[in-house]
């Protein structure tokens, strides 16, 4: 007669391998509004790990930014939306000792709060169609272009834009906001300058000749290119004053301004950060065809297991558990910058994967690529001794190359 015996987690461990289900998993439903919570949650720590920091209230912050904010304010005071969400908070999101900057913005009504939180029913609602929140920096924006003529030959500016964007995006580029202690009389542009102005991204393509202003200061006609496709043919002494009036006006650095490490510490900076190499287990066929070369790269200022924590139900690690191939320690780093620097370096092998997230819904995970492990530690080496800007990837041979 066989003995009832207790299975130890050895044996569940083994079971488990075997395919053996000890008990059948209860299926966890949710209502229409907690996945909208849980969607809408699911999008902040989206900017959270993009961006390496928390949404902040603002005017001159993007206009989903400021959503997410107030999302986030609402979620921390409503209990539910807290115990839903705490089982999936690998961020800290939720850590109630962090202060918001800001109060809630004034210039959103209550039925629209509600609609982004998930509590009304009425679909319609979507934070794509936002028809409440109008930024004052848009309305200024709005009454500056007035002022602007067309660009007739703005196709030969468009790819210095499009650069431009592409290098604050991978962090080749820093906006540095205007300095009013400085002083209007010392604050100059130069030809050729990227500067945001109004809301709007502004090239200075000509400075004629010199002038004198009735206070006797030096002053200039300048031709200057906007990126919506207008143009300005404005003073000097104007666009500066423009600019210290303008709360979110900010200067355009020039590529590659700054180290990325450096011995003092910025507001960005963290005392230590860690790339991590990671190999997923999904069953995914593209996956399972290129297991050993399918990897995920990445950097955080905490632990790397607790990141990982919540991988099997987050699209970004394609829905499964992940393996940690390396890990590197870097000291004094900038995070998010850093993070840019290496998804720019392996673009060539980016692999961009489909998958389902527990919503049924198709996401793309586009943070895995197709490199060797070998690449990466060489890769690294060349992070660490600051010539990475001196190489590029080859995918052909599978080596990394000087320009």
């Amino acid at each position: 007669m066989a003995k009832n015996m207790k299975l130890t987690d050895e044996d569940d461990a083994l079971l488990a391998e075997l395919g053996i289900e000890i008990e059948a998993k209860t299926s966890v439903r949710y209502t229409a509004r907690e996945e909208r919570i849980i969607a809408g949650f699911e999008e902040i720590q989206k900017f959270v790990e993009e961006q390496g920091r928390l949404p902040e209230h603002g005017e001159d912050k993007d206009i989903f930014e400021r959503l997410y904010a107030v999302r986030l304010d609402q979620i921390r005071k409503q209990n539910d939306c807290i115990n839903l969400l705490k089982d999936m908070d690998h961020q800290s999101i939720l850590d109630p000792n962090y202060k918001p900057e800001a109060d809630i913005l004034d210039d959103i009504d209550d039925d629209e709060l509600l609609a982004q939180l998930g509590v009304d029913e009425n679909e319609e609602n979507s934070i794509t169609k936002l028809k409440h929140v109008i930024p004052r920096a848009e309305k200024k924006a709005a009454e500056e272009i007035a002022n602007r003529t067309l660009c007739e030959d703005f196709e030969q500016f468009k790819p210095l834009f499009d650069a431009v964007k592409k290098d604050i995006e991978t962090g080749f580029r820093n906006t540095v906001r205007f300095r009013k202690d400085a002083g209007f009389t010392k604050t100059t542009l130069k030809k050729e300058q990227f500067i945001i102005i109004g809301g709007q991204m502004a090239y200075i393509a000509e400075i004629g000749e010199t002038l004198k202003a009735p206070n006797g200061e030096d002053d200039a006609r300048l031709r200057v290119i906007y990126a919506n496709g207008t143009e300005s043919n404005i003073l000097l002494r104007s666009i500066i004053r423009a600019m210290y009036k303008d709360e979110t006006s900010r200067f355009i650095t020039d590529p590659n301004s700054g180290p990325l490490f450096s011995g003092e510490n910025s507001e960005d900076d963290q005392e230590s950060g860690t790339i991590y190499i990671l190999r997923s287990l999904s069953n995914h066929p593209t996956v399972k065809e290129n297991r050993d070369i399918v990897l995920k790269i990445g950097v955080t200022g905490g632990e790397v297991k607790k990141r990982l924590s919540n991988a099997k139900n987050d699209p970004t690690f394609l829905m499964a558990d992940v393996e940690i191939i390396a890990t590197y320690k870097l000291a004094n780093i900038n995070r998010t910058k850093l993070e840019n620097i290496i998804h720019k370096f392996l673009s060539s092998a980016k692999l961009e994967i489909e998958i389902k997230d527990r919503f049924g819904k198709l996401v793309k995970a586009r943070e895995w690529f197709l490199v060797p492990v070998f690449i990466i530690d060489e890769m690294v080496e060349k992070i660490k001794d600051d010539t990475i800007g001196d190489y590029y990837y080859d995918t052909a041979s599978a080596n990394i190359k000087k320009y």
